[in-house]
């Protein structure tokens, strides 16, 4: 009976433990933060949409690299990985995407704009066309 109580211990540990911990390294990051962020000069802010997307519209001083590219590993790799990179794409969910493999390759910190360029948009910030 004794042992009952340690089991029921032992159980909570091991499952509560099991919980998915968010990356430290990528943060999520709304659209004012974002705007704050990139008032600071020789910021890495990248536009992982398409070509095409990117003509319609884009938060002024971001460079175009195409998640769907072929080359994306190889443009992404040019990127000074030491130096925090501002992420974007239509929604969020491409720039998820793409800041996990970033990660996987050695970038050491990456900004997430919550809800893309839609939500940059929505919220009237500034577009360059």
């Amino acid at each position: 009976m004794k042992k009952l109580p340690l089991l029921c211990l032992l159980f909570l540990i091991t499952f509560s433990s099991c919980k998915q911990v968010e990356d430290p390294k990528i943060t999520v990051v709304t659209p004012e933060e974002m705007q704050t962020f990139l008032e600071a000069d020789n910021v890495q802010l990248i536009d992982v949409r398409t070509q095409e997307e990117y003509n319609k519209g884009h938060i002024e001083g971001a460079q175009n690299i195409n998640f769907f590219s072929p080359t994306f590993f190889d443009d992404i790799s040019k990127l000074d990985k030491d130096k925090p990179v501002y992420l974007y794409c239509n929604s969020g969910k491409r720039s998820a995407k793409c800041a996990e493999k970033m990660i996987e390759i050695g970038f050491i910190k990456i900004y997430d704009l919550e809800g893309g360029f839609s939500k940059w948009k929505h919220e009237g910030l500034d577009i360059k066309n």
